[in-house]
């Protein structure tokens, strides 16, 4: 494997799973009846859209095909929220749990492609760009928390 093989890899799984997250940001504003939330997981939905944006940008640098389509892993854990929503009472704080599982899972991702010595400048930009995001998203998600 070459090197922008070993780049285009990493960031296709980090693509796949801002997929994911899109995915999942985008059933919780469905789900939630308090608009504060709503509002907020609509916006974490177009972020990540965008980072999804910026991700295949990145790749097609490198001469790389980005991968399309959420993860199976994504997708039963999306199922799984469905499920937990419906049957818990307390869907709402429910939801935020697993928006804060999901932003701690990825500020862990990237912080661990971030600290790559062989990473290029503009992708080390851009995914620390990124992780700030999602590290305030998840200060604002557990701020949120707090009022329930």
């Amino acid at each position: 494997m070459n090197y922008t093989d070993k780049v285009g890899n990493k960031l296709n799984a980090l693509l796949e799973k801002n997929y994911d997250a899109e995915a999942g940001y985008k059933l919780a504003a469905e789900k939630v009846q308090n608009m504060r939330l709503k509002e907020f997981f609509k916006t974490q939905t177009q972020e990540r859209y965008n980072f999804g944006h910026e991700l295949k940008e990145e790749l097609k640098s490198f001469g790389q095909e980005p991968d399309k389509g959420t993860s199976i892993k994504g997708d039963l854990h999306r199922t799984w929220m469905n499920i937990k929503s419906t049957f818990t009472s307390d869907n709402e704080e429910a939801i935020l749990e697993e928006a804060i599982r999901g932003e701690k899972a990825a500020i862990e991702e990237y912080n661990e492609i971030i600290s790559e010595t062989t990473l290029p400048p503009s992708t080390k930009n851009v995914l620390t760009k990124h992780r700030d995001n999602i590290q305030t998203a998840l200060n604002r998600v557990n701020a949120m928390e707090e009022m329930f």
